[in-house]
């Protein structure tokens, strides 16, 4: 797949060679993108060729003995020589336009270790091969299938999207050669009772190809079942309660609560109040948090987009923080190592740290135990957004479900829609269960503040917290 990258690759050394001479450090990464969408709902069948990739192109960066500077382009000029002195010209001027009293942060050299690889993600069929209109075929068939299970039911929309890429990082030692195929999917059913109005919303994401399809239709019946309960569903009184969190709510919280409070480069930019409790307890014994390769989904690659070899960083260790996950430029500025999180939206994009596959481990319980062991409280499920302050370790969240817990057991009352707040440290200390199986789910993008959106997957067990929901 993407020849193109082959093609170019003797070009791409010989510019990395190039600007080595010129440099202290220098490196190229490579993208080649292909991405298309299909969407059947009650307006119509639709195909989108672009939106979920970031685009091909390349991404120079270089250091000296000051700082670190890239230049992105999309066309590789004839000579080699020609682009080497277009972007030492940028480069220059850059520093010229510096403001006179304004000291760029230390940036030490990065390390270049020898290293190699050529990997692919695994996938049965691939959404290109099976083709628009058996797409656009089966998606049909689900959103039929679902408008004639319930008369209440208004609308059934059906979407799945691919993005396949392929990145080639070269620097003076390393090769490094990656082609990756994800495909997501979702079920939205709109229902309606006179003039009350209600959604649920089923996602699906896999680390592979259009063999997710077959998945999508197999929880129609539960689906609709959930979209229809809604109608019947009243605001919650606002207070705290025990709560059971469903996988998903449990990724939710992992992914809010804990993880852009963690991403490195907030620390360097001193806007993390988790920096001052590294080493410290922050949740009870039972959290365990991880971010990385370790279960491979959606997010994961084997190495990022500064060409730092990937693997599994513990975030949280039976409730001691023991870090952060961290890009190559705030490692370097922080003395730490880089955990493979440097991550960029397109190579239009400078890198962040960015999250990838965050979960909290298991334990020792079942579903059903930590049901059983509500006296009065709820099981929360299907969160539909989230936000957080890492400044203050604030926590603000939505969920769709909450389903009364008495004495035990399930009374079949449901309440929505439930907003969960708190203060990160409390709501993590007062984990006190946890069900044996992390189950992660990665349909969504995730944004730094309002923009830079990459893929992320997040997960985690069933786990009995006390949260303020309202």
């Amino acid at each position: 797949m993407f020849p193109k990258i082959d093609e170019n690759k003797a070009y791409l050394r010989a510019l990395v060679a190039a600007l080595r001479g010129k440099y202290a450090y220098a490196s190229v990464l490579a993208v080649a993108d292909d991405s298309r969408a299909w969407q059947v709902s009650r307006s119509g069948s639709a195909i989108r060729t672009s939106g979920v990739g970031g685009g091909s192109g390349y991404v120079v960066r270089v250091f000296d003995e000051v700082g670190c500077a890239e230049h992105s382009f999309n066309e590789l000029p004839d000579s080699v020589d020609e682009l080497t002195t277009a972007i030492e010209k940028r480069l220059d001027a850059q520093k010229k336009a510096m403001p006179v009293g304004v000291t760029p942060l230390p940036t030490p050299l990065p390390p270049d270790d020898p290293a190699t690889l050529c990997e692919t993600s695994a996938w049965r069929v691939h959404p290109r091969d099976l083709g628009d209109e058996a797409i656009l075929a089966k998606l049909r068939e689900v959103r039929e299938a679902g408008l004639q299970l319930d008369d209440r039911v208004l609308d059934v929309s059906v979407n799945v999207s691919y993005r396949s890429c392929r990145k080639l990082f070269l620097s003076e030692h390393r090769d490094l050669d990656q082609t990756l195929l994800w495909t997501t999917a979702s079920v939205f059913v709109l229902c309606r009772r006179g003039e009350e109005i209600k959604d649920y919303y089923r996602p699906y994401s896999a680390l592979g190809g259009a063999e997710l399809l077959d998945e999508i239709g197999a929880d129609l019946p539960e689906i609709v079942h959930a979209a229809t309960e809604l109608l019947d569903s009243e605001p919650i009184p606002p207070g705290e309660y025990e709560c059971v969190c469903d996988p998903a709510t449990t990724g939710m919280i992992v992914h809010e609560a804990f993880g852009h409070g963690v991403e490195m480069d907030m620390f360097v930019k001193d806007r993390a109040l988790a920096r001052q409790f590294v080493g410290g307890r922050v949740a009870s014994d039972l959290v365990t948090m991880h971010d990385g390769m370790a279960i491979p989904e959606s997010a994961s690659a084997w190495f990022d987009d500064e060409g730092t070899l990937t693997g599994d960083t513990t975030v949280i260790d039976h409730g001691t923080l023991r870090g952060g996950m961290c890009d190559l430029l705030s490692a370097l500025r922080l003395g730490v190592r880089p955990t493979g999180n440097g991550r960029r939206e397109s190579y239009r994009r400078k890198a962040y740290t960015r999250m990838t596959n965050t979960y909290f481990e298991g334990g020792e319980s079942t579903p059903e135990e930590l049901i059983s062991s509500v006296k009065y409280g709820f099981l929360l499920e299907n969160p539909s957004s989230g936000m957080e302050d890492p400044k203050n370790w604030g926590i603000q969240c939505m969920v769709t479900i909450a389903r009364e817990i008495r004495d035990g057991k399930l009374t079949g009352k449901v309440f929505s829609p439930i907003v969960l707040t708190g203060y990160v440290p409390d709501l993590l200390k007062s984990v006190t269960m946890m069900s044996k199986t992390p189950v992660l789910s990665g349909s969504g993008y995730c944004g730094k503040g309002y923009k830079e959106w990459v893929k992320v997957s997040d997960g985690g067990p069933y786990m009995k917290a006390k949260i303020r929901l309202g």
